[in-house]
């Protein structure tokens, strides 16, 4: 049987359609403005994701493309349809307003996706952090965000986590760890104890599988900062997302030399450490050490 396709999946597919077209017919995105009388932002979000097309600006689009046969057009219409979802919790202009395009499209892409690698060198993937966790990692930004970006983008991140944990345990999740992210005292022994803790309990729940870069292992961590890579169905390139996160600054990347890069960076490192059940030991030794120093 046939999966059905996420609205995330089927907004993706438009507009990497729309792109491609416009990329082999050699137009700008000026160009692609001027002709159908729109804006030239409107294209720009378009093609980015930010905003879904409405099927009857897709149908002359598609043409302006020379996109004509009549079965790619009527499957493109179907998904543009699906992708014009009912509101969630994300589309709340109180919480749109405050976090970036690439998070707001990445928390769509959660929703659909079959499977989510993290790599992270420095601290708990966002998604997985505690509240504690995350308020201690946010709050260091007072000086470049206001209370109220801040206080949006913790229950954002908390919204987030509770959807994976109310998700049922069909989406295979996997983290990449450097062993310092286990001895960062974000927030003090008790707060990282407890995350700690938490990432346990979701590698007993099974949501979970946990490898550690220890600091004997051979494999020399890349100097990358932390990078998220999504499968929206089976694991090949083309159904791949990759978010990557520096201090203030993230983005989506969907280049295919890149996706293809990342995934082998995670793969080389993944082999090379001990395995999950070493990790697990890791984790419960350290957090039982930090609870007791509390």
């Amino acid at each position: 049987m046939a999966s059905i396709e996420s609205p995330a999946g089927a907004r993706r597919r438009v507009r990497l359609a729309v792109r491609r077209a416009r990329e082999a017919m050699g137009a700008t995105q000026t160009e692609v403005a001027e002709a159908m009388e729109w804006s030239l932002s409107k294209v720009m979000r378009i093609e980015s994701g930010e905003v879904t097309v409405s099927q009857n600006d897709l149908r002359p689009l598609l043409g302006y493309l020379g996109i004509k046969d009549r079965a790619e057009v009527d499957a493109l219409i179907t998904a543009a349809k699906l992708s014009k979802q009912r509101q969630q919790w994300w589309d709340e202009p109180r919480l749109r307003e405050l976090i970036t395009p690439p998070l707001y499209q990445l928390i769509q892409f959660e929703t659909a996706a079959v499977s989510v690698r993290y790599f992270y060198s420095l601290l708990i993937p966002g998604r997985l952090q505690t509240p504690e966790y995350a308020r201690a990692v946010i709050s260091t930004y007072h000086a470049e965000l206001d209370d109220k970006t801040i206080e949006a983008r913790l229950e954002v991140r908390q919204r987030r986590r509770e959807w994976l944990n109310e998700r049922p345990g069909n989406q295979k999740i996997y983290a990449l760890l450097d062993e310092s992210v286990l001895y960062r005292r974000v927030g003090g022994n008790k707060v990282l104890g407890e995350q700690l803790a938490a990432l346990v309990d979701l590698i007993d729940e099974g949501r979970l599988f946990v490898r550690v870069v220890t600091y004997d292992s051979p494999a020399p961590i890349p100097w990358l900062g932390g990078f998220e890579l999504l499968y929206l169905d089976r694991e090949v390139d083309e159904n791949a997302i990759l978010y990557r996160e520096s201090d203030l600054i993230d983005e989506i990347v969907e280049d295919i030399d890149k996706l293809r890069r990342h995934r082998e960076i995670f793969d080389r490192l993944w082999q090379a450490v001990p395995d999950e059940a070493a990790a697990r030991r890791l984790l419960t030794e350290r957090a039982d050490a930090l609870l007791h120093s509390a």
